[in-house]
């Protein structure tokens, strides 16, 4: 696009008898169609005036004066000085008036005399390059410099006389990021969560999720935002984002994956990999669970049930009920238990972020040796932790999962 617009550099010389150095100032962008009135407001407003009642005029090299209708009639009947015909600052445009490399005078508030030296660039400007938008009106776009109150107040009662109040002795709770107080954030209730996933039903998913606690059960959230972005996608996109942004800074296992998924979701395209309806806590039972009920089982790639080693065995369920894995290898994913390191990990980082001392201190010795996760569990009960505990757990089991689907190209869909 053409460089049509003015650079105007805008530096504040003094005001109120005083002069000011370094001279504060602010560089301007200004289109064709903006009047000298749109300047002044836009100066006005980088210099910080709250009290517009004042007059403002501009003087230009050859002394011609811009400023409103009433006040260029008083001047123009002024009885000293040279007869001038001032032009009506509302009407006269900047860009027909002044050319690049000129040097013109803004004066606000006749009074205080707030003196300005505008300066226009020798290049115009594109204001997209500069400010990435097309304004209505003048706009910095660049600036230096403090800024003095229009009046000189240092503080809202300030008179000219008086003391300054005393400072307090300690910070506002803002500066010290502790404010608004924080309040407990009421943790969400699964059940709810995973009967509205179970029963499809958008509203009740939102409402399950907004204003709650998510930060320990993004993985089981996460499963839901797809049918909530179908049935209700304004309402859900905000929340798909927000999501997707927890996930990639927790950084858990599964949790980029699944960050993945939700934005292919958001935009409308495929996951990368096979697509298999599986219910991960089902995984997860398999994967993790006891060693002493099951060493492992199988996924069935067309359905995405999860069945256990005793599933297919015949001796077991009978002939008839048994899975027949041999028949149709290709259908199957056989699924091997991991050992026990990653759930006594999850119990470390679990007792690693109680701020009770005493407590956090019982679980990181509860955890130590044999009898581990029986010591740990009877705790936890003890101290009214299971649903914390559940919630925490099964998240980073499903992540799990998840990793464990994805290294065998398969994505949960």
């Amino acid at each position: 696009m053409a460089r049509t617009w003015l650079s105007v550099t805008v530096e504040l010389l003094g005001g109120r008898g005083e002069e000011l150095w370094p001279w504060p100032g602010r560089v301007f962008a200004v289109g064709p169609s903006h009047t000298f009135m749109d300047l002044a407001n836009a100066i006005n407003d980088a210099f910080a005036r709250w009290d517009r009642s004042h007059l403002s005029l501009f003087t230009l090299a050859d002394g011609r004066v811009i400023t409103d209708e009433e006040t260029g009639a008083e001047m123009a009947g002024s009885i000293g000085g040279p007869i001038i015909a001032p032009m009506d600052i509302a009407a006269v445009k900047v860009v027909r008036t002044v050319e690049p490399g000129a040097e013109f005078q803004f004066t606000f508030d006749l009074g205080d005399a707030w003196i300005h030296r505008c300066a226009v660039g020798e290049v115009k400007v594109d204001p997209l390059d500069v400010l990435g938008i097309r304004p209505e009106v003048p706009l910095p776009y660049w600036g230096w410099g403090s800024i003095p109150d229009q009046y000189g107040r240092r503080w809202a009662d300030d008179d000219g006389e008086g003391r300054a109040p005393r400072k307090p002795s300690q910070s506002h709770p803002m500066q010290l990021h502790a404010w608004p107080e924080q309040v407990q954030v009421p943790r969400i209730d699964l059940s709810e969560l995973r009967g509205a996933i179970a029963a499809a039903n958008a509203a009740r998913f939102l409402a399950a999720v907004m204003g709650h606690d998510i930060d320990d059960v993004l993985q089981q959230v996460g499963a839901g935002i797809p049918m909530a972005l179908e049935q209700r996608r304004g309402e859900a996109e905000p929340v798909a984002l927000s999501v997707i942004n927890r996930l990639t800074w927790r950084g858990g296992a599964g949790d980029q994956l699944l960050a993945e998924d939700l934005l292919a979701c958001l935009r409308g395209v495929p996951p990368t990999g096979r697509a298999v309806p599986v219910d991960l806590d089902m995984l997860s039972a398999v994967l993790e669970g006891d060693p002493g009920l099951s060493s492992g089982g199988y996924l069935d790639l067309c359905t995405g049930q999860v069945y256990d080693d005793a599933a297919t065995d015949p001796m077991i369920v009978g002939e008839d009920a048994a899975v027949d894995t041999e028949e149709d290898p290709e259908r199957w994913l056989r699924i091997d238990r991991i050992d026990a390191r990653d759930g006594w990990r999850d119990m470390a980082a679990f007792a690693e972020r109680q701020h009770d001392k005493a407590l956090r201190e019982r679980l990181e010795h509860a955890i130590e040796g044999k009898g581990a996760f029986a010591r740990f569990r009877d705790i936890v009960h003890g101290e009214n932790l299971s649903e914390e505990w559940y919630a925490f757990s099964t998240d980073r089991q499903m992540g799990r999962s998840r990793e464990f689907l994805a290294d065998n190209d398969i994505r949960v869909g």
